[in-house]
């Protein structure tokens, strides 16, 4: 057995403690090259529309916005639903993926989200660094071109992102678990109906804008 000097133990087992207690805080870290955060409505359609795009590796439900820490379903005033999205900038750009975010939202809306109203449900970019900011900002202007509108009529927030929250375990994946209960949910809140509205034949799509 290898003899470790006492002093050494000490400092082994400092690290290790810090190792437990960053792996067991709920919240979840950020890579701004290769990750994106949106708020737009229920987590659950955000999730399942964004999850099925060539290049996201996966996309989680959670909590972004507020100051609550540890928040939930039952509780989390002052944040929005939002989704986390792993993608590879290889396959993907984060430009891209604001295309797609955008039109899958009511940009017109910022009470919320067609049937789910309040301040969880306002569409917000969450942004980690200047380049998303940059990026996050052209994309707004450009999708009021595309809509022919001016850009004060846009009510999506640009915000920094300070953390993001996992949200229960049951939130997640929740459109392939549930699918009765959520194409019923989908449906009847009008959300498809409403993207085909504002959007036209661009709903749900990425292509360039003006395209």
């Amino acid at each position: 057995m290898r003899f470790i000097p006492r002093n050494m133990s000490g400092i082994f087992a400092s690290i290790i403690a810090v190792f437990l207690f960053i792996t067991s805080f709920p919240g979840v870290g950020y890579a701004y090259n290769k990750q994106a955060v949106f708020a737009g409505g229920c987590f659950w359609c955000l999730e399942h529309d964004l999850e099925a795009l060539e290049g996201v590796t996966s996309v989680e439900s959670g909590y972004s916005g507020g100051r609550l820490n540890n928040p939930n379903y039952q509780n989390h005033t002052g944040h929005q639903e939002s989704v986390i999205v792993n993608y590879d900038p290889e396959k993907i750009t984060y430009r891209k993926l604001l295309r797609y975010y955008l039109r899958n939202i009511d940009p017109f809306d910022g009470e919320g989200q067609f049937c789910d109203r309040g301040d969880s449900y306002k569409p917000v970019i969450f942004i980690g660094n200047g380049d998303q900011k940059e990026f996050a900002t052209e994309s707004i202007q450009l999708a009021a071109k595309e809509l022919g509108q001016p850009i004060e009529r846009l009510k999506i927030e640009v915000l920094p992102l300070t953390k993001f929250w996992l949200a229960e375990d049951y939130h997640q994946d929740f459109a392939e678990r549930n699918a009765l209960k959520y194409n019923f949910y989908r449906y009847s809140c009008g959300r498809d109906a409403r993207l085909k509205e504002v959007w036209g034949s661009k709903a749900t799509k990425g292509s360039d804008w003006g395209e």
